[in-house]
């Protein structure tokens, strides 16, 4: 595992848009896999003080999905819809569902770098500046950065 390894966050000045981007030590199909097998994205999406409950999964074009997210006893809906599923790229919308007129449409692609390596990049386009400040401000880099060292363990351990 790349203890170093950290995912860069970037707010678009001109768009309401956030960036993430990050490398792993694994291969766009298990990347994929990660982020379409429920049981797996239930095991690292998030951060470690949270645990992940999937109510709906179909991770295909058109499908949909909702988990729910318990911290401290208390439980956090997230829900939304894929409209495309491919072996390098994902869209699909997301939405908190304590804020439910807030829906951002995420992009990921999964870069092969070669030698078992990916460049994860995702974009998620939110309704207006205020809301993709208020994302940035919510802590989520916890969540991401978290999140993103259990899904590099669980390649490294075999889980993946």
């Amino acid at each position: 595992m790349n203890k170093n390894a950290q995912a860069a966050i970037e707010a678009d000045p001109k768009l309401p848009v956030i960036r993430i981007t990050r490398d792993f030590a694994a291969t766009p199909e298990q990347l994929l896999r990660a982020h379409t097998d429920p049981a797996l994205f239930a095991k690292w999406v998030g951060p470690d003080a949270t645990t992940v409950r999937i109510e709906h999964w179909d991770a295909s074009t058109g499908g949909s999905w909702r988990y729910v997210s318990v911290h401290d006893g208390t439980e956090y809906g997230f829900h939304g819809c894929f409209h495309h599923v491919g072996p390098d790229r994902i869209v699909q919308t997301f939405t908190f569902e304590g804020q439910p007129d807030d829906v951002a449409l995420e992009t990921l692609w999964f870069e092969d770098l070669g030698d078992g390596r990916t460049r994860l990049r995702s974009q998620s386009l939110v309704d207006s500046f205020e809301g993709r400040d208020a994302w940035l401000r919510s802590g989520m880099e916890v969540g991401v950065e978290e999140g993103y060292a259990k899904l590099e363990r669980m390649v490294v351990d075999g889980t993946l």
